[in-house]
């Protein structure tokens, strides 16, 4: 039996405590950092299968991991399970239908992605049973991977450090092993202190919060010509200081999202958006305080993990998806705008790759892209950035939706709990562990992998986010 027999085969043991796993936590769907319930699971599941458990690491209450085994190579998992605000959705239903009207919704497929990581995990364990090598299997339940930042903490605290290899997977549209970076993020809010008056009797005894707001956020929107082509700001208020216009507003509070292609380079952009905000303040003769929020690295590929994945990718293929798959899969597509199945092409060629790898007419990735290992960045932020700055990691994408899906919608979230999402995530189970099980056999490759992060990083990581800054819970 080969290798890749074995792992198919130790797969198909758990496939009904993996897919089980994953339609509970889609209907728990729970906010970032109070996923009490899924936690709960998942630690519930990890003892179960032999698992020693620890809850609530780094003060987050959410946070498990799960470990089995002694030695090295100490492979880790990463797994999340937060959901969305407003993407409530009937299962596998491909009309819109909210279950609970603007409540929560795995609009991002975690249910999946933990329930795939988890799968890695204990067919690596099984395997490490049968054939008697060494080696150590650790799970991570992530938290707030939307908001909450989970596994910064998690790093902060040193977590990760001791893995020779981290592994993990999200779901997509499409399969693909990540060869692209991600933005750095920091977030904090602004807020302004001033002092009321009657806007219209003695409005010279006023100083405006929300004019202070105003005018950072112009300053901020001038700056952006002198930044980097890469970065990102955004901005939202959270508090506009109130709904009387005749009175002058003592307070107003601006969140801001500064991001970079690295961390050092969001570090600068964000002291420079600190000064805008102070020169705001002085011309309102207002008082400013700034509350950081969270902050997280961006991800690192590893080249030579990756390649390792690559092949057990390739091995293992994509998942095996059939016509009544189709079926369901192109009633969905139905709802999807021109724009969002025009956009499976464009992400082809963000990857590095030729559009025509992925015909416009084809409605589910039926294979497994070519590595495109790219210097540039994703648009998006994780928090998985900071986990590969502590330990050499590989992440891919695997299909579990319709090509052109848009994330974050309600779309997302009925592919989440249906037959395609079972299929992707059973898929990604099985690659996590053929090449888990590939770096069991191949101390030169963890060594290799090592040596590239410490080459990237100098072989320290500094969390962004200051020790005096706790979770927000």
């Amino acid at each position: 039996m080969s290798k890749k027999q074995q792992i198919e085969s130790l797969a198909a043991r758990h496939e009904k405590t993996i897919l089980d796993v994953s339609a509970r936590i889609w209907e728990f769907a729970e906010p970032g950092m109070k996923e009490y319930k899924s936690a709960d699971c998942y630690a519930q599941v990890l003892r179960d299968n032999g698992f020693a458990v620890e809850t609530g690491v780094s003060g987050i209450p959410t946070a498990v991991i799960g470990t089995w085994g002694s030695g090295r190579p100490v492979i880790g998992f990463l797994g999340e399970f937060d959901a969305l605000p407003g993407l409530s959705q009937k299962a596998a239903c491909p009309e819109h239908c909210e279950l609970v009207p603007g409540a929560y919704g795995q609009g991002c497929g975690h249910n999946n992605l933990g329930a795939g990581a988890l799968g890695a995990a204990f067919i690596l364990r099984d395997y490490l049973k049968e054939t008697g090598k060494s080696g150590t299997v650790r799970f991570y339940g992530c938290p707030g991977e939307e908001y909450g930042s989970g596994k910064v903490f998690m790093a902060r605290d040193g977590l990760f450090s001791d893995l020779d290899a981290c592994l993990t997977w999200h779901p997509g549209d499409n399969n693909h092993v990540v060869g692209t970076g991600s933005l750095a993020n920091i977030s904090a809010f602004f807020i302004f202190h001033g002092r009321t008056a009657h806007a219209a009797a003695t409005p010279h005894l006023g100083r405006s919060a929300l004019d202070a707001c105003e005018l950072m956020s112009v300053g901020v929107n001038y700056m952006r010509e002198h930044m980097p082509s890469e970065a990102r700001i955004h901005y939202a208020y959270k508090n506009a200081g109130g709904i009387a216009p005749n009175v002058v507003q003592d307070y107003a509070c601006v969140h801001y999202f500064v991001r970079a292609p690295k961390i050092k380079d969001a570090q600068a952009l964000y002291e420079r958006v600190k000064k805008v905000a102070q020169g705001a303040a002085l011309m309102t003769e207002t008082e400013l305080e700034v509350q950081f929020h969270e902050a997280l690295c961006d991800f690192l590929p590893n080249r030579t993990l990756d390649a390792v994945c690559q092949k057990a990718f390739e091995e293992i293929g994509a998942p095996p998806f059939d016509d009544q798959d189709e079926k369901l899969a192109a009633r969905f597509r139905s709802t999807f705008s021109q724009e969002d199945i025009e956009s499976v092409g464009k992400d082809i060629v963000a990857l590095g790759g030729d559009p025509a790898l992925i015909p416009e007419s084809e409605i589910l990735h039926r294979s497994v892209l070519p590595y495109f290992p790219l210097d540039k960045c994703m648009g998006g932020s994780t928090d998985v950035g900071d986990a590969s700055y502590c330990a050499p990691t590989s992440q891919m994408n695997v299909a579990t939706c319709a090509l052109g899906t848009p994330g974050h919608s309600w779309q997302l979230t009925a592919q989440s709990n249906s037959p395609l999402a079972e299929k992707g995530t059973m898929t990604a189970a099985k690659v996590l562990a053929l090449a888990a099980a590939e770096l069991l056999d191949q101390p030169e490759t963890l060594a290799a992998a090592r040596q590239e992060l410490n080459a990237k990083t100098g072989g320290a990581y500094r969390c962004p986010i200051p020790p005096e800054v706790g979770p927000t819970l």
